[in-house]
C-alpha cells in the first residue's frame, strides 16, 4: 500500500507551499487558504478554498481538523472536526471555519487553516446477528469505568 498522496494545484494556487509539517515529528500537515483576505465574524461559519485537489491512496483517509493556536487564541474550530476525506474524492479540499469566539478574526491569503492527518484504515464486513458476545463490562458505559 502506497503512503504517497498527490496534490495538484488549481490555477488560482500557483504559489501556495503545498500541505507541510511544522517538525519532523508532527502528525498534522498545515493546510493554507487560498482566499484572498478576509475576516471571520464571531459565530460566523465560512467555506475556505485551498486551492488544492488530491489523491489518496486506497485504504488512506485524510482527516481534517482544527488548528490549536487558532482555538486558544481566537476561538476558530472546524464545527464538523474532524472532517473525514474519503479516497475516490477528487474535488477541492476546503475547510469549514466557524469562530466560536467574540471577536472577528482576520485571515490572510497564505495563513495556516487547518491540519491534515492521514490514517489507513480498515472496511470490515458488516454482518447482523441475533446475538452478541459477552464480556465483563457489558452494557455499562458513559463513565462506567470509572466507578469503583
Amino acid at each position: 500500500m502506497s503512503d504517497s498522496v498527490r496534490f495538484r494545484r488549481l490555477p488560482r494556487n500557483p504559489d501556495l507551499p503545498l500541505p507541510s509539517r511544522a517538525t519532523p515529528h508532527a502528525a498534522g500537515y498545515d493546510v493554507r487558504s487560498a482566499e484572498e483576505d478576509f475576516v471571520l465574524a464571531p459565530h460566523e461559519i465560512r467555506l475556505v478554498s485551498t486551492g488544492l485537489e488530491m489523491e489518496l491512496p486506497d485504504g488512506m483517509e485524510c482527516q481534517v481538523r482544527p488548528r490549536s493556536g487558532l482555538a486558544l487564541r481566537h476561538g476558530v474550530t472546524l464545527p464538523n472536526s474532524p472532517g473525514t476525506i474519503d479516497p475516490d474524492y477528487r474535488g477541492e479540499l476546503r475547510i469549514i471555519l466557524q469562530n466560536t469566539g467574540s471577536e472577528p478574526v482576520p485571515f490572510t491569503r497564505g495563513d495556516r487553516v487547518a491540519q491534515l492527518v492521514f490514517h489507513h484504515f480498515a472496511a470490515p464486513e458488516v454482518i447482523e446477528v441475533a446475538e452478541l458476545g459477552s464480556t465483563a463490562r457489558g452494557v455499562d458505559g458513559f463513565g462506567s469505568t470509572g466507578i469503583e
